[in-house]
């Protein structure tokens, strides 16, 4: 759809009508999201993960990813083991 209204964008600005107004109407909206995505604040790399680092070495500690889980407390762990006979 996205491609759709893309291409039908290009035809009117080329001059040429689009097969609907519906067309027109998603190409007005098209414009819309992209000024509105033009319009927020963003943010360097370099900053944002610093902060991220920063922020995973003061919760390393709480995070199962790193410490790992304890098999008593898993919930994933098998109750069963599986014999083949």
């Amino acid at each position: 759809m996205l491609l759709y209204n893309l291409s039908c964008l290009d035809q009117t600005m080329s001059g040429k009508m689009c097969s609907s107004s519906s067309s027109v109407i998603q190409a007005q909206k098209l414009v819309d999201q992209l000024r509105v995505e033009a319009s927020m604040e963003r943010f360097k790399i370099s900053l944002t993960a610093a902060d991220l680092v920063q922020y995973s070495q003061e919760h390393r500690r709480s995070d199962p990813l790193l410490t790992g889980i304890a098999a008593s407390s898993n919930p994933f762990k098998d109750k069963k083991t599986c014999v083949i006979l």
